[in-house]
């Protein structure tokens, strides 16, 4: 192979994405309250954008007489870099002459400012107190303690590694707290300060294992202290996986009560620093929402009436008739007004796109409304796509991230999309209305002989539901739901088999 150094010319053909096109799709991929924000951002850097209601009462008699009548200003302006858009310059400088008349004057308006000064009071008289760490609420406790100063220095060590976010474990080597050249006293006085963080509350804090969590959660007064205590340093595994014969077994406990103290013992927390995780709750804000009309059929409305409209202002406008204008002045309004138009095309484009494709979603799932959620239809984004007769993934970004309220309740939009299976009958019938009839079969199974992953591909079968064993472990697992062996219950297989004998 032969190297070289040159320069040659290559034809080659690329696919670029103009600047009003990227807009277009990222407008669209917006919420609606991230879409408000969006606004709000883009009219602080843009003093051409205005709303609409800003200027309501500056409308002359005739547009108040005839409000449908098409006005100059209505028509859409567009300015195009390859032309010299001397009919749109035109059309801005026949405007009226009641805008102030310095350019330089970019000042927000009155209304404006007034409304973000409120905006700001209410998310500081709204803002949530910062929720007190499970560092902070460690410290307090040790605080009040009447300790050895020594021994005190070291817990502190030992609380300011402890992490809510792993549940409150204890994970680093008490060694590795101490100095280098630590004596046998030192290592002492470190196991005292980690019993002494390990007696404040919650119970289990700064355990080393899951093992020693819990048992530093069992006291002597709580219900099966005994049986609880040895089940769980001898035979934690053997719990988990359901496996009491083998506890019988060894312990010489019966199963009752191998079944009362696992019982009082799913009232241990395996994570008790997890309590003290910030947790953040969002606030759904439907974007589209399906009301009946009166023949009953169901219709999308947007709910985009916050957003405001936006229009361009008209004193930039009239800033185009005045002859001191300089080349500079005219073509920053030039690009301002480019950008502005950009904007307002993409939220227009945005509410069309969103009820279109919402509203063949809602047409598509309409058994879903009628019936409920077992009857969800399967659904991919292309058939919306070849319906709307757009990209998928334009719907994909037109679903992203929003929210539809229906009779039913309130449900990502993406929720629509489901995959499926055929029936025996030849129908498709979504994954969803599978994992309903798979969750409806083990409540209904017998304890005692709790179906096997094969027993239930069998009794599917018999719905006419072809299911493969894969797939039902696989949703079983996503389910939460234990196997056929952690899900038996023991004390009535022991109490059938004394009743047959």
């Amino acid at each position: 192979m032969r190297l070289s150094f040159g320069m040659e010319a290559r034809q080659i053909q690329t696919q670029k994405l103009a600047p009003k096109m990227i807009q277009s799709m990222e407008i669209l991929q917006l919420p609606v309250l991230a879409l408000q924000e969006r606004i709000e951002q883009e009219m602080n850097e843009n003093p051409l954008l205005e709303t609409q209601e800003e200027e309501i009462d500056e409308y002359s008699a005739d547009e108040a007489e005839n409000p449908n009548s098409p006005t100059e200003d209505e028509q859409e302006l567009v300015v195009k870099d390859n032309q010299s858009n001397s009919e749109d310059f035109e059309r801005l400088a026949n405007m009226d002459n009641d805008m102030p008349q310095n350019f330089d004057d970019f000042r927000t308006s009155a209304n404006r400012a007034q409304e973000a000064a409120d905006r700001q009071h209410d998310m500081m008289a709204n803002a949530m107190e910062r929720p007190e760490s499970l560092n902070d609420y460690l410290m307090h406790q040790l605080a009040e303690m009447e300790i050895d100063s020594e021994v005190e220095l070291i817990a502190e060590r030992i609380i300011s590694t402890l992490d809510a976010r792993n549940g409150g474990y204890f994970k680093t080597s008490l060694r590795d707290l101490l100095p280098v050249e630590h004596t046998d006293e030192d290592l002492g006085r470190a196991e005292e300060a980690l019993r002494v963080v390990q007696s404040l509350d919650p119970p289990g804090i700064a355990a080393r294992d899951l093992r020693e969590c819990l048992l530093n959660q069992l006291t002597p007064d709580i219900d099966h202290y005994e049986e609880l205590k040895v089940i769980i340093s001898l035979h934690l595994e053997d719990l988990a996986e359901n496996r009491l014969p083998v506890i019988e077994k060894s312990t010489g406990l019966s199963i009752e009560r191998i079944q009362l103290a696992k019982h009082e013992f799913h009232h241990l927390n395996p994570k008790p620093g997890a309590a003290f995780l910030a947790t953040h709750v969002p606030i759904v804000t439907p974007d589209v929402t399906v009301d009946i009309d009166r023949d009953g059929q169901y219709v999308v409305r947007l709910e985009d009436d916050r957003v405001p409209t936006l229009r361009i202002s008209e004193y930039y406008r009239q800033r185009l008739s005045d002859p001191k204008i300089t080349t500079e002045e005219r073509d920053f309004i030039r690009r301002k007004v480019e950008a502005a138009n950009w904007l307002i095309e993409a939220i227009q484009q945005r509410r069309t796109t969103v009820q279109r494709v919402a509203q063949s979603i809602v047409d598509y799932q309409k058994r879903f409304l009628d019936d409920g959620p077992e009857f969800i239809e399967p659904l991919k984004m292309q058939q919306i796509a070849d319906q709307v007769g757009v990209h998928v993934t334009t719907i994909s970004r037109a679903v992203d991230d929003k929210w539809i309220q229906t009779p039913r309740g309130i449900f990502p939009l993406k929720r629509f999309f489901v995959g499926g299976t055929r029936s025996e009958d030849g129908d498709d019938v979504a994954w969803d209305t599978i994992r309903i009839r798979l969750t409806e079969l083990i409540e209904r199974e017998d304890k005692q002989k709790p179906f096997s992953d094969d027993d239930l591909v069998g009794e599917l079968g018999k719905l006419g539901l072809t299911v493969a064993r894969r797939t039902i472990t696989k949703y079983r697992k996503k389910l939460g739901i234990p196997s056929s062996r952690q899900r038996k219950d023991w004390s009535l297989a022991k109490k059938s088999s004394r009743e047959e004998e």
